[in-house]
């Protein structure tokens, strides 16, 4: 599934107020940047995810958030470092942006 216009601009509103905020299409979604360096994921299916490393994983994990896992060719598991943004941040741009910044202090 393809995003429309309206989810890739969602997501660019979302965490507007960081500033230096990018996007690039990849793999049917969009890579979110700040300052060059790629903090979120707006998945083909309209799923917000944030890059995770160290304590703020941890954190991602207690919030509830899931990690994003998918299956190899080779039939093994896999997990990438984004994890679904928590409700509560998809309807408040605040709290989005303050986890785009804890998330860009680990990276």
């Amino acid at each position: 599934m393809a995003l429309s216009e309206e989810d890739r601009a969602y997501a660019r509103d979302l965490f507007s107020g960081l500033g230096d905020v990018t996007t690039r299409r990849m793999f049917g979604g969009m890579g979110i940047y700040s300052g060059g360096t790629i903090f979120a994921l707006l998945m083909s299916d309209g799923t917000l995810m944030i890059k995770g490393a160290g304590a703020f994983a941890d954190r991602l994990e207690e919030m509830g958030c899931e990690r994003w896992r998918y299956t190899r060719k080779d039939g093994g598991g896999a997990a990438m470092p984004y994890w679904t943004l928590p409700g509560e941040a998809l309807d408040d741009p605040d709290e989005a942006v303050d986890l785009a910044r804890e998330a860009l202090r680990y990276l």
